[in-house]
């Protein structure tokens, strides 16, 4: 017996649970928790670009979820396959009931409830519009009975609104919404600094955090409490360290992990101070894809002269080579070769494996696609 799929329709906002805006993330993490109710999920991308690609959430049978390339916002939604009953569908507006498995949504019932809008062959609302096509995903099949009035609603379609009414184009980035409050809107970095976070709303303050002064309470005042804290007990890396003396050890070190906003803080010394700070890109199909929100992170240089107000950065959608030569105009230096499923001997991964590139103050963890993974300062 399947539990019936009860959602309403908010042209523009969002349909049932998901909301135009909200973060992939948040959404993978939320049908984690609701497996139940959404069993068949498949992630769909652009193995090449990646780190830019749009990424398709199929939530089989009926929902198709549509993020945008760079900032992973839920940018579209499709409702389909409206009367199968496996499970069945129970589509609302308002107080009204659209479509369920015994009443069919039809042209007709579509203007009668949403009134007039333009001629052609799918009724588009602004946020909203109705298709009457086949569901061929992609065939572009029409079912060529456009002044049919009984004819039915295949799929149903929810995105942003733009200002003009008209609806967001499928490869724009999503406008700031309410449902973005309080999330990371962009990471300014600095080599040897640390890093200022940029918050939505874009009228927010920005929080500064810096190595070596802010503490683990200037960053629960700040940020909140983290999600995690993970006592650092892994020292294997510190064979590469030029002051490998045992002092150093005893020290409290211990991560404050957010996962929320894609950032880790090391926390280290009697003063408990933030020693090292790591940026999460979430690129699709690495081995820390999900684990983490994206962090739109920008590596910010020196500027030219000192009436230069708008110094250079890269992006994290950068290729690696590009970044490389921004920090370092000479060579790449060596690279370390770093395996995720080390230490998980029943996990395979199709790109498990990436590499550490050491700069004077900054590590890129990079793919073996050149696109950049994490940013480590310290």
């Amino acid at each position: 017996m399947f539990s019936t799929l009860d959602v309403d329709i908010r042209p523009g906002s969002g349909l049932g649970r998901f909301e135009i805006g909200a973060s992939l993330w948040t959404v993978l993490d939320m049908l984690r928790h609701l497996q139940h109710s959404f069993p068949q999920v498949e992630i769909k991308y652009d193995p090449d670009t990646s780190s830019t690609t749009p990424v398709i959430l199929h939530i089989r049978p009926h929902l198709d979820l549509l993020f945008s390339g760079k900032h992973q916002r839920l940018h579209t939604i499709c409702l389909r396959k409206l009367r199968d009953p496996n499970p069945p569908v129970l589509l609302r507006y308002k107080d009204m009931i659209l479509s369920s498995t015994e009443e069919c949504l039809t042209r007709v019932a579509v203007r009668r409830t949403f009134g007039p809008t333009y001629p052609g062959d799918e009724l588009r609302y602004p946020g909203l519009w109705f298709s009457f096509e086949e569901d061929t995903m992609g065939e572009g099949v029409k079912s060529g009975h456009g002044d049919d009035r009984t004819q039915e609603v295949k799929r149903v379609m929810i995105s942003q609104k733009e200002n003009d009414g008209k609806s967001l184009d499928a490869l724009e980035e999503v406008r700031e919404l309410p449902v973005m409050a309080g999330d990371v809107r962009q990471a300014v970095v600095k080599v040897h600094h640390g890093v200022t976070l940029h918050f939505y709303p874009a009228s927010s303050q920005p929080v500064h955090v810096k190595l070596g002064e802010t503490t683990a309470q200037d960053l629960t005042l700040d940020l909140g409490p983290p999600l995690r804290v993970h006592y650092k007990e892994d020292e294997r890396m510190s064979i590469h360290a030029k002051d490998n003396t045992s002092e150093a050890h005893d020290e409290p070190r211990y991560f404050y992990n957010y996962f929320q906003h894609g950032l880790d803080f090391l926390i280290t010394g009697p003063e408990h101070t933030v020693t090292k700070i790591i940026l999460h890109t979430n690129v699709p199909g690495s081995p820390l894809f999900q684990r983490y929100k994206r962090c739109n992170w920008e590596i910010e240089g020196e500027p030219e002269d000192d009436e230069d107000d708008t110094p250079p950065r890269k992006r994290f959608f950068d290729r690696f080579e590009t970044i490389s030569h921004f920090l370092s105009p000479r060579e790449p230096p060596p690279s370390m070769h770093l395996d995720r499923t080390d230490e998980e001997e029943d996990i395979t991964l199709p790109s498990a494996t990436s590499r550490l590139y050491g700069y004077d103050g900054i590590i890129l963890e990079v793919s073996e696609s050149s696109q950049v993974l994490s940013v480590t300062l310290f």
